[in-house]
This record gives structure tokens, sequence and C-alpha cells, in this order.
């Protein structure tokens, strides 16, 4: 049973900390998608929310109305659609607030760099399309299987589908990259799937982002989430990355690896 409540807010963007980021724009707080990794959680201040991730989303049902005001002052630059929330979780089919904040955006010349699970940012290939300059989409692509993403992902689009919104995208002309994190030692670490992940960012010109499982707070009041803390403190990262960046080497790829705890 998903709860949804509708808040206003008094600001739609806020100052972004992510590197490349100007800005941030959440149009939900939560997530149906309940992913079992998901960080958000931690940085949402609503305890409702929190404390039932994936069962309570909040909806900004002002924030367009807001957003309308603040383009007309804040100066020109990228804006993060989806840093704490997926911004095409289902209830974005009936809200389409995410669909009409870009609009908004890139009309006043704003930049705008998405990031999803879910097939249902196709709907708007429209839009995109005509301001391809100003956006590039990235798709969370963490296992090809579905086993996993049932155990970890329970209510985000199926991998197979996430695939094919890339390629569609993709082949609109649309800029993309993939998301491979959070890597989880045993689940989703296989090198053979890995390697199929990377053949697909070269199949669809997609720059690569790979990330391993940052340990959190709430991690440690799961028991189902405790398990993997010691075997990510202990797990070979360094080798691991090593091989990933000799198959992005060899086949041309653009590779980033958010750890540089690490590297």
């Amino acid at each position: 049973m998903i709860t949804l409540r509708e808040i206003k807010i008094k600001n739609a963007l806020s100052r972004s900390g992510l590197k490349g980021l100007d800005y941030a724009l959440n149009p939900y707080v939560g997530c149906i998608h309940g992913c079992r990794y998901c960080y958000a959680r931690d940085y949402t201040r609503y305890r409702e929310v929190s404390e039932n991730w994936g069962f309570v989303v909040y909806v900004k049902r002002n924030l367009l109305d807001v957003l309308q005001k603040e383009v007309r002052f804040r100066s020109r630059g990228v804006v993060g659609i989806g840093t704490i929330t997926d911004p095409y979780q289902p209830i974005e089919i009936e809200y389409e607030i995410t669909r009409k904040a870009i609009e908004i955006l890139t009309t006043k010349g704003f930049s705008i760099s998405i990031q999803t699970k879910s097939y249902l940012v196709v709907r708007d290939i429209d839009i995109l399309n005509k301001v391809k300059d100003l956006v590039d989409v990235g798709i969370t692509i963490t296992s090809l299987d579905n086993y996993f993403a049932k155990k970890f992902e329970p209510r985000a689009s199926p991998p197979s589908q996430r695939i094919e919104a890339l390629r569609r995208l993709s082949s609109a002309g649309i800029k993309t990259w993939i998301f491979l994190g959070p890597i989880i030692p045993g689940e989703n670490d296989s090198i053979d799937m890995i390697r199929d992940i990377v053949d697909l960012a070269n199949e669809t010109r997609s720059t690569l982002y790979v990330d391993r499982l940052r340990i959190k707070k709430f991690m440690t009041r799961s028991s189902s989430m405790r398990i993997y803390i010691d075997k990510t403190l202990s797990y070979p990262w360094r080798e691991l990355y090593r091989k990933i960046e000799n198959m992005c080497r060899s086949r041309g790829i653009k590779l980033f690896i958010e750890d540089t705890e690490v590297i």
C-alpha cells in the first residue's frame, strides 16, 4: 500500500554539491521504487518518508508555480533532475511534474541532467529531442539480472526495459550515460555481466559511471543490508576498477569511477 501526500514548497531549485551540477530539482520526496540500498533516505528530512522508504511519497504540488518564478532570476546553469528521488517513478504518469519542469527550465536556457531507473522517461523523448543541446539522460543499470532487480529494486522498471529506454534515447540523438552502481559484493559484481553493460555503453555511445556500495546509517539498522557491510569494506575494489578501466579503454568508452577513496 503506497501512501501519497501533497505538500507545498517554498523553493523548487536548490544549490547542488554534486560535481557538474549547479542545481538540484526533485519533484517528489521519497520514491515508490523502494530500492533497498537507496542513500536518499538518509538525506530526506521528512521522517515519515525516510522510515517508510518506498511506501510513502510526498508530491510537491506547487513546484511548477514556484519554478516559473525562480527561473526569472536564477543564473543559468545545469539542473540535476532526480538527485534524491526518481523523477519518473510511476506517479509521474499522473502528475507530469517532471515533464513540465523540463519544459520550463529548457525554455529559459537551463541545461538539465536526468537520472532514472524508469522506462517512463521515453514518454518525454518528444520534448527532450527538441532541446538536445541542453539535455543528458542517465539510466541506472545495476544489473542485467531480473532476480537482482526484484530483490534490491522491487518496484523499478526491470533491466530489459531500462536497456530499451537507453537505446531509444540514444537512437533519438539524446546524450546518454549509464550509472552502474552501487556495485554490491557477491550480488552484481560479475565480470561477465559488467562486460555486457560496458558493451551496452559502447553500443549506445553512453558514458559509463561506476560506483560501489556506500555504507550509510540506515544499513546498520537493516538486517538485509547489514550483511554487506563487512563484504564491502574488505572487497578488492582497486582490482575490479582496473578491469573495468581496461574494458572501457579497449572500446573507447568514457569512464568515470566515483570512488576517489580507492583510485
